[in-house]
């Protein structure tokens, strides 16, 4: 570990050290659960990580959550909460992500109320900072802590530091919800998030790694890694993707050629984007 790695993990850990107890809103990501591993290293049982469940969240980032708390022992609670029945939620307007946030957030103060916890806190990292991040505001609001941002912890850092703790979210690629696949705009409905996540899980099956199935109507926008976008053009493949992506309801399959992009839907907001 270089001296400014341990240097920033110091400062990460002396944040959670004078914390009476803390509430980790976890997704079981790489910035989450690594937040967590160090709160809980730090603190201990005094450490509850929070996950929320919804439409939105893709099946298998919610099996990660568990399994990852479990395997360091953290204490783990795991509440429902419905992005779509959140006012305005649905239409998928330019602050969705404030709105779920704002949520999000809101079911932490009422646990931490009802438990008698005094801090919460996010994964929020020192890279979020320079992307278009509505969330931002609703943390704000609600007092919540960014210790990675303290910590001055970038992303590739995180990666890194996760890395030689052998965590296995270390080279996870990004999971942001399901709604982050929608253009602002298009309205969010449990058929078509169904969709969505039937493509990507489609994809995985077949080995790719790192995708994106954006929705756009009738067209499914598919976004791979670079590395593995002459795979995809397969004849074998195409039929596959073809056939079983008018089964989930789309008419067309499009590859992006520029390939998988983190927050595309984001260009054009922002200078630099990541994490959707």
């Amino acid at each position: 570990m270089t001296p400014q790695l341990e240097h920033k993990l110091g400062r990460l850990r002396s944040i959670f050290t004078p914390m009476r107890s803390v509430i980790v809103a976890f997704s079981g990501g790489v910035d989450s659960s690594f937040l967590l591993r160090v709160a809980h290293e730090t603190a201990g049982d005094r450490v509850l990580a929070l996950t929320t469940t919804s439409p939105t969240m893709p099946d298998e980032d919610l099996e990660s959550a568990k399994g990852f708390a479990a395997s360091i022992g953290a204490r783990h609670l795991i509440i429902g909460s419905n992005e779509l029945e959140i006012p305005g939620y649905a239409a998928n307007p330019l602050n969705r992500c404030y709105l779920c946030k704002h949520n999000l957030f809101t079911v932490c103060e009422q646990k931490a109320a009802e438990l008698g916890i005094d801090h919460i806190v996010d994964g929020l990292n020192l890279d979020d900072l320079r992307d278009y991040r509505p969330g931002m505001q609703a943390a704000a609001e609600k007092k919540v802590r960014h210790p990675l941002v303290e910590a001055e912890l970038t992303k590739q850092e995180i990666r890194e530091l996760s890395r030689l703790m052998a965590l296995p979210t270390w080279d996870r690629p990004a999971s942001p919800c399901l709604s982050s696949r929608f253009p602002y705009g298009t309205q969010i409905t449990v058929e078509r998030l169904q969709q969505v996540s039937g493509g990507e899980k489609l994809l995985r099956s077949l080995g790719f790694r790192v995708v994106r199935v954006r929705y756009h109507g009738e067209v499914a926008r598919l976004e791979v890694g670079r590395d593995e976008m002459p795979r995809l053009l397969e004849p074998q493949i195409g039929e596959i993707l073809s056939r079983e992506f008018r089964k989930l309801g789309f008419r067309f399959v499009t590859l992006d050629l520029g390939g998988f992009r983190s927050g595309s839907l984001n260009e054009g907001l922002v200078g630099t984007s990541s994490g959707n």
